[in-house]
């Protein structure tokens, strides 16, 4: 046996034991296709296929980071506002993602963008700043509805950020504003109304006790001696009263003539 005849022999060798090895590794998965059938698929590891017959495609069954661009979208209540999304899908069958589809990353980017369209032009501005996680659900349902035949799996859709036109912006922190001196004015009448009950039981309460009266009127007195900037002429409250009496039964007596 020549040196050529070895080298011939290595080189045939060569030529159909490396076509015929195929490592797929762990995050992956072998569609395998034999004279142009699906044939079917090998797991992850060390893997022999017949050379020049059979085709393996790999297909990565990673998660996926699918952005979509902002886009000007008109609400339910007629706002244009600017939204931008990321979706988050992942391979689940490879065959049908190899067959179905001839390329689901950009075919699933695409139907996101126009279900973003769709679903926002469906809702209020309320909903999309206030609810966006509802908005965020029906995103991924309806994504992965229809991304399921390619053998993707839509998992999560979530809407980033929302930009408003100025005017809006200016518009709603007028309406905030409004609402905030809304609930002061609320609560300052609130206020009112529980001093003037508790003015009118303090009332009630000193009117039926005359010493404690006389009490109050002398604590007053004390408080207006502390300021030091007024003379104060201390009056017997059952003088006040008896003048009151008098006054008052003078006012009436002229009334009635």
């Amino acid at each position: 046996m020549n040196t050529w005849t070895i080298v011939g022999g290595l080189v045939v060798a060569l030529l159909i034991v490396v076509p015929a090895v195929k490592v797929v590794w762990q995050y992956e998965k072998g569609v395998v296709f034999r004279f142009g059938k699906l044939v079917g698929e090998r797991g992850p590891g060390l893997n022999f296929i017949i050379p020049y017959i059979d085709r393996m495609i790999k297909m990565d069954m990673r998660v996926e980071t699918l952005v979509v661009e902002p886009q000007e979208v008109i609400t339910r209540d007629n706002v244009t506002v600017e939204v931008d999304a990321v979706v988050y899908c992942r391979v689940v069958n490879a065959s049908d993602a190899t067959i179905t589809v001839k390329n689901y990353i950009k075919a699933t980017g695409q139907f996101a963008l126009t279900t973003l369209r769709s679903v926002l032009g469906q809702s209020d501005l309320d909903e999309l700043l206030a609810h966006r996680d509802r908005v965020n659900d029906r995103l991924s349902k309806i994504i992965d509805e229809h991304t399921e035949p390619w053998g993707v799996e839509v998992s999560i859709v979530e809407v980033k950020d929302v930009l408003l036109p100025s005017s809006m912006q200016r518009a709603m922190a007028r309406q905030a504003e409004a609402e905030r001196e809304k609930r002061a004015k609320i609560i300052h009448a609130d206020g009112e109304r529980l001093a003037a009950k508790s003015l009118a039981e303090a009332g009630d309460t000193l009117a039926a006790s005359p010493a404690s009266l006389q009490l109050r009127y002398l604590q007053s007195l004390v408080e207006m001696a502390s300021e030091q900037n007024a003379t104060i002429l201390p009056i017997p409250m059952d003088i006040v009263r008896e003048v009151t009496s008098t006054a008052v039964k003078a006012i009436a007596t002229n009334g009635h003539a």
